[in-house]
């Protein structure tokens, strides 16, 4: 009776372990801030520390070209933000926004005068990692890995409750202000055109569709009721902000409809690395306690797997884009470079595709396929959501949220992936 008494204790203090989600990834397995990142960024700054690579200094911008230069992130991916909704806010305004860059695993942000970069960039164990890299002149510059401050925000229930990345869109006024009185938006591809990019530029032709950019509030203007139509359709940002000192005079608007996908699929990746992880590790912990023979599956686990393998595969899948009415078009030539990226299919098609008339993706399933935090899934995770798209892209599973897959579409994507995507399972051949 005292061993069955132990065995129940130990159980009910397993069952009572979860507190807050948010702090889930402190603990173990994952263990996010003691761990070792082992990213882009990290590698760069063994490079650094060799002497193998150099960041040139720019009086002006600093560290900023060659930091994009070294990280493989183009300068036409330029947005740029007017709200004081970050790190440097007090560098921030209308006048002399903030511009982030990014490429498919890191992302670059910059302020005029500003005293540091930040960087986040896509870590295949860590989700995302954020660093701080100074804008003085070093022999060899340091990149400061940030945790505590940037998960205030980047670490919450907006992310996801992992470590992500965060997209919004609100009314501000002329000095850059926030007006958090008249709400905020969560933006990625399922956003309405219409409540996107409040407190930043765009730059692009979208026909008759509406959105909430290139508008700042003049001091006691109700913002819901602001006719925003000098702010549509813009290709020139000179009347609008001080573009002296960036690397580009764009905010393209294909590159900001990229960013919002993006940011949503890096975070479910990160959340269908940490569910599994977490889920076999708790599930250990709990088969011992029951005597249960090592290795034994049970049903939470399963159900927690297939729970964030379930909206991962969902976001890969685009489902509940919002649709496009008019054609988009960029100016920055953004479009074009993503493009090049390939890969393509022994028919030269490619998921980097845009149609950008009805949706952004000509083929509606994600280019993030081919990433290392893609690669980096737990086998668990992986095998799930290979069977899932099997299942999805064969035509066998016929859900609902799936509709906006047309058959051809399917055909398309099923045939791209099997001839790009190495180490797919057998039943892809």
């Amino acid at each position: 009776m005292k061993a069955l008494a132990s065995s129940c204790i130990a159980v009910a203090a397993i069952m009572a372990a979860p507190a807050s989600a948010v702090d889930d990834f402190e603990r173990p397995p994952i263990e996010y801030s003691r761990a070792t990142p082992e990213n882009a960024v990290a590698e760069l700054q063994e490079k650094l520390d060799s002497g193998e690579c150099r960041l040139a200094f720019d009086r002006d911008q600093g560290y900023l070209a060659s930091l994009l230069k070294a990280l493989g992130v183009p300068v036409e991916s330029q947005a740029l933000v007017f709200s004081k909704t970050s790190l440097q806010r007090q560098r921030i305004s209308p006048k002399r926004p903030r511009a982030v860059y990014f490429s498919d695993e890191a992302y670059v942000g910059f302020c005029q005068a500003g005293e540091v970069l930040e960087i986040s960039v896509a870590d295949p164990k860590l989700g995302t990692v954020f660093y701080t890299l100074d804008q003085d002149e070093a022999e060899r510059p340091r990149f400061i890995r940030q945790t505590d401050n940037c998960l205030l925000c980047h670490g919450s229930s907006r992310t996801g409750g992992v470590p992500g990345h965060i997209i919004r869109s609100l009314f501000v006024d002329g000095a850059g202000e926030p007006i958090l009185s008249a709400g905020s938006t969560m933006v990625d591809h399922t956003t309405p055109f219409e409540k996107r990019w409040g407190g930043w530029y765009v730059t692009g032709t979208h026909g008759s569709q509406k959105h909430a950019g290139n508008l700042a509030i003049r001091s006691g203007a109700d913002p819901h009721e602001i006719d925003n139509s000098a702010g549509h359709n813009v290709t020139d940002l000179s009347g609008l902000a001080n573009l002296d000192g960036y690397l580009s005079p764009h905010s393209d608007i294909v590159a900001l409809m990229v960013l919002e996908h993006q940011g949503l699929v890096h975070n479910r990746l990160t959340q269908a690395n940490f569910a599994t992880r977490q889920a076999i590790d708790y599930e250990a912990m709990l088969v011992e306690a029951l005597g249960e023979p090592e290795g034994k599956r049970l049903d939470s686990t399963i159900r927690r797997i297939a729970s964030a393998g379930d909206d991962l595969v969902e976001a890969l899948l685009m489902v509940d884009e919002a649709p496009l009415t008019a054609t988009v078009t960029g100016t920055s030539g953004y479009a074009e470079w993503f493009t090049r990226q390939g890969p393509r299919d022994s028919q030269g098609r490619s998921l980097r595709e845009f149609d950008l008339n009805r949706r952004l993706f000509r083929y509606p399933c994600s280019y993030l396929i081919y990433s290392q935090s893609f690669d980096a899934l737990p086998e668990e995770m992986k095998q799930y959501v290979w069977k899932r798209l099997w299942s999805i892209l064969s035509g066998e599973d016929q859900s609902v949220q799936f509709v906006h897959l047309a058959a051809a579409d399917r055909q398309a994507i099923r045939e791209i992936i099997r001839d790009t995507k190495p180490g797919l399972p057998a039943y892809w051949r």
